[in-house]
């Protein structure tokens, strides 16, 4: 069984901009492949304060934008801080995990969102529940307890220090991409870069660190599983928006097939373009009121 392992953080803008092509992957190998990820804490709770946190907020804030000027992802108009902790969105996105997959992936979704398109980070464990609240099949008080419990606060610890063990290859990396994806020196020692996919067999493992194509990520599965389809069609756009329940414009090419916007789309503006959300998520989601439905 090929193991996929990702690498990431709910509040990293390059893992944001990554989402098309992971989702694309991790439909590609629905059901061939074994998907993990660990949460590797971006934003550490032992960081110095910024002397001056609206200087630090505009920087940052410049940052993402460079960022999403390689990546195409959604931005927001206007944020509001630099997130204080990667800790309670990453607790939040692990005890997920114990609600299925699915959930799992709409709550991580939507942590991602707090950020990169409402511009207020889930950095608190009260913005991080409040961000997935209506989520499909969640049940909220059973994440609330989970993401308070010890057993997953020693699971993501153990993703911190997981993420601070990076095999060999990803120690220098070459290559055309904006973020190559070369593991950061931290703590001493070095993480990986976010997002990293580790693609590992009995046979060895493949490492595709960084901004990559799908392409890149395609291959480096068939080298070390050859056996695997890395292909499959798209589905119908509103197919593809029932499935996702959010999509961007880069998602859309990776992910749905079809004349777009499908009928009933609810378009939500962002600093650079639209996101484009289910009608039901349309009702639960905290974008909810900025957007306008699609013409049928």
């Amino acid at each position: 069984m090929l193991e996929v392992v990702e690498y990431t953080d709910p509040l990293c803008p390059w893992a944001w901009g990554s989402e098309p092509v992971f989702r694309r992957l991790r439909a590609a190998l629905d059901g061939q492949a074994r998907w993990r990820r660990v949460f590797c804490i971006l934003f550490d709770e032992d960081e110095e304060p910024a002397p001056d946190p609206a200087a630090e907020t505009a920087w940052y804030a410049r940052y993402v934008e460079g960022i999403t000027a390689h990546t195409l992802a959604p931005r927001a108009a206007r944020l509001s801080r630099v997130a204080a902790s990667s800790w309670p969105a990453s607790l939040v996105a692990k005890a997920a995990e114990r609600q299925g997959p699915e959930v799992a992936d709409r709550v991580l979704r939507r942590l991602r969102e707090s950020v990169f398109v409402l511009g207020v980070p889930a950095d608190t464990a009260a913005l991080a529940l409040a961000a997935v609240r209506g989520v499909p099949g969640l049940d909220p008080e059973r994440l609330a307890v989970d993401a308070g419990g010890a057993e997953v606060l020693g699971q993501v610890r153990a993703d911190r220090a997981e993420a601070r063990r990076p095999v060999a290859e990803v120690l220098s990396v070459r290559g055309g991409s904006a973020h190559p994806g070369t593991a950061k020196e931290t703590d001493g020692g070095y993480r990986y870069a976010l997002p990293t996919l580790l693609l590992r067999t009995s046979a060895g493992h493949r490492a595709v660190p960084g901004w990559r194509t799908f392409e890149e990520c395609a291959a480096a599965v068939r080298e070390l599983a050859p056996e695997l389809p890395v292909t499959g069609g798209r589905p119908s756009p509103a197919r593809a928006l029932e499935r996702y329940r959010s999509l961007s414009d880069p998602d859309r090419p990776m992910l749905a097939g079809g004349p777009w916007p499908p009928p009933g789309a609810v378009r939500v503006e962002t600093g650079n373009g639209p996101l484009w959300l289910h009608p039901g998520e349309a009702v639960v989601h905290p974008a909810a009121g900025r957007g306008n439905p699609a013409a049928p």
